[in-house]
């Protein structure tokens, strides 16, 4: 008879910025077992604060590649001795902070072709970078560099165009340019330049994993259409980089099996399929199980809208993807900085810093605010550049200020609006059958879904995501397992809780807001002409 242990499984993975996370998923979708490895805590030896180093200039910042590969020795011990089957695992995926990228020396892939069970990984590994300090997403050091590469292709617009955003100083194709141009020694003597997430997937293989459309989409070198690196971005950030990057894959693909070295060392079978690893982002999508025409909203410090686009239209903001469950669609990334801070602020100054007077003002207000709008930008927002607060009467003339209860609805109708309309610009087209998820902190307010819903006019749902990268990774292993391009993802993970319907929108909505929406728009480049004269 079965041992009731025995529970046939996939891991999911998440190599991010200040912890490698596990999670075990069973064939009925049921989080079973999880542990982490924070690395200031666990790894003090390393001397990071968040992870990650910042340098004396203020805007280079790096994470050392063995304490990720030290992390992952120390998770699997842990799991060992707490008597997890390994030999239950049928596939495992993951995810890694985006953008980041390693520098594997020449040679190194013969070390990982033979590494000995009988030592842990990153004694093994020491001497296999090129560089021991990688640069991470947080690095602003690169300006140079991203304007090198939109006048190389032909400007901003062109690049968007190309590889789904225009040129980022966290991209990583920026990133290699400015390692070839100060360290030209490291980079000729790298044989492979690896993302997190592909680098975490080459651990288990044994050999070097190519990078996934998905991830390879945030590094401003893929062609996001044709899924080919383009020639013309490789050639403007450093010579020979296409061999050192290897050709890549969907994110779906099954690219081999564990190497050897875990079903010695700890009871993998010989069969356990290894999925490409992806982005953090990307592998959250799969963890929310977003579908066609699906939002979500995570309401956190800064606000972040990820979209599930079929025919995108690049533009200078935003990033576009490959989709990592169906490579014929994408998916969009639009961040927005004012978020629960400014959210905070208007709720001190109109509400005596009550979040249930804030939702009494908005259950007061009228839908539509009687033609009021504002904008609040409390540091300088990125979509779009601005600052600054500006309120608008329903004759489009500017006032001073508002009555307490209507600025709290300007505030949260101006915040709703403000991620429709720039959604939209990226080819976002609100469907019968969307769905809105809200995670982090304002997700736990009905009155501000309540808001959320009625101005997308869709009805927003909850679910909790805090390993929603992890989560999705697990998931994405099923889904490679299961035939990955093949199979329909939405049908691995059916038997998933569902999210909690939290909003519907209120009757009449629809018509407030498709009056109220160009009006915003209009205003908004109103002040962005008086802000840097004339619009580029």
């Amino acid at each position: 008879m079965e041992e009731p242990a025995a529970r046939r499984c996939c891991l999911g993975w998440d190599f991010s910025t200040q912890q490698v996370k596990v999670v075990a998923v069973d064939a009925e979708m049921n989080i079973f077992y999880e542990d982490s490895v924070h690395f200031d805590r666990d790894l003090p030896e390393f001397g990071t604060q968040g992870g990650m180093h910042v340098h004396e200039d203020g805007l280079t910042v790096t994470s050392p590649v063995l304490m990720w590969v030290q992390a992952l020795d120390i998770i699997l011990e842990k799991m060992k001795a707490s008597g997890f089957d390994f030999s239950q695992v049928l596939a495992l995926s993951g995810a890694g902070q985006q953008h980041g990228s390693i520098y594997w020396r020449a040679g190194a892939h013969l070390v990982l072709k033979s590494l000995s069970p009988d030592g842990p990984l990153h004694q093994q590994l020491q001497d296999c970078f090129s560089l021991s300090d990688c640069p991470v997403w947080m690095d602003s050091s690169t300006t140079a560099q991203c304007r090198q590469l939109e006048a190389a292709v032909g400007g901003a617009q062109v690049l968007s165009c190309l590889t789904g955003s225009r040129a980022y100083e966290r991209f990583t194709g920026n990133q290699i340019a400015k390692i070839y141009q100060q360290k030209p020694e490291a980079y000729s003597r790298t044989e492979r330049i690896s993302l997190v997430s592909s680098f975490a997937a080459s651990l288990f293989l044994g050999s070097y994993c190519p990078i996934d459309y998905s991830d390879g989409s945030g590094m401003n070198l893929l062609q996001i259409h044709e899924k080919v690196w383009s020639q013309a971005c490789l050639s403007a950030c450093a010579p020979h980089l296409e061999e050192k990057l290897g050709a890549p894959v969907p994110s779906c693909s099954v690219v081999g099996a564990i190497s050897s070295y875990y079903v010695q060392r700890y009871g993998f079978t010989p069969g356990c399929r290894v999925v490409a690893f992806t982005g953090d982002n990307p592998a959250s999508l799969a963890g929310m199980r977003l579908e066609e025409g699906d939002i979500a909203v995570s309401l956190g410090t800064s606000d972040t809208l990820f979209l599930w686009l079929r025919e995108p239209s690049p533009a200078l903001e935003g990033h576009l993807f490959c989709n990592p469950i169906d490579p014929q669609h994408y998916m969009a990334l639009l961040c927005f900085k004012n978020g629960s801070l400014m959210r905070e602020k208007i709720r001190n100054e109109s509400a005596s810093c009550s979040w249930s007077k804030f939702s009494k003002a908005l259950q007061s207000t009228e839908m539509g605010n009687r033609g009021n709008l504002g904008f609040y930008f409390d540091v300088m927002e990125i979509t779009p550049e601005m600052i600054g607060c500006h309120r608008f009467n329903a004759e489009d003339c500017e006032v001073p200020a508002f009555p307490g209860d209507v600025e709290i609805r300007a505030l949260i109708e101006g915040q709703f609006m403000a991620k429709r309309i720039h959604a939209e610009g990226l080819g976002y087209r609100v469907l019968s059958k969307t769905k809105i998820l809200a995670t982090g902190g304002a997700s736990q307010n009905s009155d501000i879904l309540q808001v959320l819903a009625d101005v997308f006019d869709a009805p927003v749902y909850v679910m909790d995501t805090a390993n929603s990268a992890c989560v999705g990774s697990a998931y994405r292993a099923f889904h490679g397992l299961a035939g990955g391009t093949d199979t329909v993802f939405s049908e691995v993970v059916k038997s998933t809780p569902g999210p909690r319907l939290a909003a519907t929108p209120a009757p009449g909505a629809s018509q407030v807001y498709e009056a109220l929406l160009p009006r915003y728009a209009k205003l908004e480049q109103k002040i962005l002409s008086q802000t840097r004269g004339p619009l580029e």
